[in-house]
C-alpha cells in the first residue's frame, strides 16, 4: 500500500525507500504517511532524514497515481532508505477539523437535504460550502449544537478500504453522488465510519473518536451566490 495513512492516521514517523527522483527535489516513496493536498485538506509538513542529512517537506501532491514529495534540498537518490517525521501538531489539528467538518456536514444534510459542495481546512478554522436556498443563522447555530452533541457522545471512528462496488452498495445514494468525483480508475474506496452516526467515502485524515474534536464554534456565515452558502467554524 503506497498510502498507509488511509488506515492509520496516527503514525508520526515511518521508514521508506525512495523509488523515484524527479528534477532532484521531487521524490516518490514505496510508502508514505505524508498526506498529499486534496479534498480541502492541506498537505502534511515535516522532514525526511537520510545519511545524516535533513530535508524539509515543501509540498506533497498526488500526480498520475503517485504521491510526490517536494523537498527543500537536493541530495536524495533512487534506492535511498529514508526516515520520515510528520509535523504532528499541524497534522492533528487538521484531523480534528476534518472530523468536525464531516459531523457538521452530515447534520446539515440530514436536516435540510442540502448537498455539501466543498470545504477547506486550515489550522485555525474551516469552511463548509453547501447548496441551500435560505440561510437562517439561528438554524445554523442549532446544527452546530447538534454536531457538538455528537462529538461529546464519543463515537468511535473506523476506517476500511473496500472494492468500489462494495462501497457503492454500503453508501447507496451518498456514494452515487460522490462517485461523480471518482474516476473509473479508482476501484478501491476508503470508508470513514463514525459508529452510530454515519459513513462516508473520504481519503482525508481523521480522528479515532469524535470526542477528540473538542467543540465547534460558529465564526460566520456567508451567501456566496444563488443557493450557495458558506459556514466558517473554529474549534476549542
Amino acid at each position: 500500500m503506497k498510502a498507509p495513512y488511509l488506515l492509520d492516521c496516527y503514525k508520526k514517523e515511518f521508514d521508506a525507500r525512495v523509488t523515484k527522483v524527479k528534477e532532484g527535489v521531487f521524490i516518490v516513496l514505496d510508502q508514505t504517511y505524508f498526506y498529499p493536498a486534496g479534498g480541502g485538506q492541506p498537505y502534511d509538513t515535516g522532514v525526511i532524514t537520510c545519511n545524516g542529512n535533513t530535508y524539509k517537506i515543501v509540498f506533497v501532491k498526488k500526480e498520475d497515481g503517485e504521491i510526490i514529495h517536494e523537498l527543500s534540498d537536493l541530495g536524495l537518490k533512487e534506492g535511498d532508505n529514508i526516515h520520515g517525521t510528520i509535523d504532528w501538531g499541524r497534522r492533528y489539528i487538521l484531523m480534528r477539523y476534518h472530523t468536525a467538518a464531516h459531523i457538521l456536514s452530515e447534520v446539515i444534510s440530514h436536516a435540510t437535504g442540502a448537498l455539501i459542495t466543498g470545504n477547506q481546512l486550515e489550522i485555525d478554522k474551516a469552511r463548509i460550502d453547501f447548496s441551500l436556498e435560505n440561510y437562517e443563522k439561528d438554524k445554523v447555530l442549532e446544527y452546530i449544537t447538534q454536531a457538538n452533541k455528537i462529538i461529546k457522545e464519543a463515537h468511535p471512528i473506523h476506517f476500511s478500504l473496500l472494492p468500489r462496488k462494495e462501497a457503492e452498495t454500503i453508501l447507496g445514494e451518498k456514494m452515487t453522488s460522490l462517485a461523480k468525483g471518482f474516476s473509473e480508475e479508482i476501484q478501491e474506496v476508503r470508508i470513514v465510519d463514525i459508529e452510530g452516526f454515519g459513513k462516508e467515502a473520504c481519503g482525508g485524515t481523521h480522528l479515532k473518536n469524535t470526542a477528540e474534536v473538542g467543540e465547534i464554534h460558529f465564526v460566520k456565515a456567508e451567501n456566496k451566490g444563488k443557493n450557495n452558502r458558506r459556514i466558517v467554524i473554529t474549534l476549542s
